[in-house]
């Protein structure tokens, strides 16, 4: 299947967010997450299904000051 993800063009085979991420490498890291501009807490993931042609946005925190 075909996504956007934070806008690139990428194949991935998982349709389910929570097992996406892992198969993009981002396993367990701490990271914020949206699909089409919505974002989805990380204890919602299992249940959010990717289509073809979604946009994932997936964005480390960052420190500083």
């Amino acid at each position: 299947m075909r996504i956007i993800l934070n806008g690139e063009e990428r194949e991935i085979e998982e349709r389910i967010l929570s097992r996406a991420l892992c198969e993009l490498e981002f396993g367990d890291a701490v990271v914020a997450t949206a699909v089409n501009e919505r974002f989805v807490p990380a204890a919602q993931r299992s249940a959010i299904a990717l289509n073809d042609g979604d946009r994932l946005e997936v964005l480390a925190p960052m420190q500083g000051g």
